[in-house]
């Protein structure tokens, strides 16, 4: 896996979808890949990002409502989304309150399997 092809990616999405103001690329257990990143804790962001992965697969397993494909958590000043990267990492992007949602959802998709394939390769 190239690092700097992870990084492109994210700065693909964040050149993509208006609102958008950091996001990183975790494994699934909270260590970091790669972060475009300028305000939060990159290795925090991602370790939380893993918990709220976590919790939701897990929700959406109790629930029976299938594979989990994101999490999305609306905050005062904008939004956090984890997106699930294949079965072993994740994507997190913060973005203000500007952020148009559905967007987001419609520009991260192919991210999402560019990254599962980036990281396939690792």
């Amino acid at each position: 896996m190239s690092r700097q092809a992870v990084l492109a990616e994210l700065k693909i999405l964040r050149d993509r979808v208006v609102g958008v103001l950091e996001t990183a690329v975790a494994s699934v257990d909270g260590l970091l890949v790669a972060a475009d990143s300028e305000g939060a804790r990159p290795e925090v962001l991602a370790a939380l990002a893993a918990a709220t992965l976590g919790l939701g697969k897990r929700t959406g397993y109790e629930v029976g409502m299938g594979e989990l494909r994101e999490v999305v958590i609306r905050c005062r000043s904008g939004y956090i989304v984890v997106y699930a990267v294949r079965q072993e990492a994740l994507l997190v992007v913060l973005a203000d309150e500007g952020l148009d949602v559905s967007r987001l959802h419609v520009e991260s998709r192919p991210t999402v399997e560019r990254l599962g394939v980036l990281l396939a390769g690792a």
